[in-house]
């Protein structure tokens, strides 16, 4: 644990009395992190959209797949909740890939994204690329209809469910090994980290209470009662953290955004250089 009075605050920004908070950052220079909860499974949400767009940027370096690939966005039809395994879906307008991708990160648009599983052959692949590359500790089991339709069985404010979860920590490895170019080519990794710096989504949570220049890239994500903004943050020193910040509970979406903020700010301004934290193992 990163000692002193940051480490106080930390604690008491993620406090979980009002629900679970998870927290994980990770130096890129030094490699060693800090984290409250950071082991913890929360809801993969929007965030997941990381992994998703990692793993097709991962098919097109390979050859299987171009950007200018044309697919339908996924629309989803009506359905009753958990009436189905799977949530019904109808073509869309047809896209580019390269297309899709914005939408996916800059705007969470679900369609998109469902788009790109599609042409994948589906969630199940999204995690066997994270187990490939050596991602433990996220995992995807359903598309985004899927998710977003079924949402709300589960309070993750008082109860954990492992399907399309993760813990804090495993996303700060995975936005450490995308920023480091470990599994894209440049042009690939530029793609993806390109769309998060235009990411428009979360005005409240991460980027509220950063300087401008300070937040190089980020993705959020909402379901019901949770709420989580995980990115690359350039301190004010010219390190640069990865972050993964999941909040649930809160008394509501707003209480939820604030901690996001707060959290986000607190490493920003007092993240310690060389911190003897947690090490996050990012060379995969």
């Amino acid at each position: 644990m990163v000692q002193g009075g940051f480490e106080t605050r930390l604690a008491h920004l993620a406090d979980a009395s009002n629900g679970r908070i998870g927290v994980a950052a990770v130096d890129l220079g030094s490699g060693q992190g800090v984290s409250v909860m950071g082991d913890q499974p929360f809801p993969l949400a929007s965030t997941g959209k990381i992994a998703i767009v990692a793993a097709f940027l991962e098919g097109v370096d390979q050859g299987r797949y171009r950007l200018n690939d044309r697919y339908p966005l996924m629309v989803p039809v009506p359905s009753r909740r958990l009436s189905t395994a799977v949530a019904p879906v109808r073509p869309g307008a047809m896209m580019s890939a390269e297309q899709l991708i914005e939408l996916a990160i800059t705007r969470s648009d679900n369609h998109a994204t469902d788009a790109l599983l599609a042409a994948m052959g589906g969630p199940q692949v999204v995690t066997r690329w994270l187990r490939r590359v050596g991602v433990s500790g996220i995992r995807l089991d359903r598309d985004i209809a899927t998710m977003v339709r079924d949402d709300g069985v589960v309070d993750p404010a008082r109860s954990i469910d492992l399907r399309d979860s993760t813990t804090p920590q495993a996303m700060a490895v995975l936005l450490a090994g995308l920023y480091q170019g470990q599994w894209l080519s440049a042009q690939s990794r530029e793609v993806l980290l390109g769309a998060m710096r235009r990411c428009v989504t979360g005005i409240h949570r991460m980027k509220a209470l950063l300087p401008d220049d300070a937040l190089i890239g980020h993705k959020t994500g909402t379901l019901s009662n949770t709420s989580s903004d995980v990115g690359l943050i350039r301190t004010s020193d010219g390190r640069t953290l990865a972050v993964a910040i999941y909040v649930t509970g809160q008394g509501g979406k707003p209480g939820r955004e604030q901690r996001i903020a707060a959290i986000a700010r607190a490493l920003y301004e007092n993240y310690p250089n060389g911190a003897k934290g947690l090490a996050l193992n990012t060379a995969r």
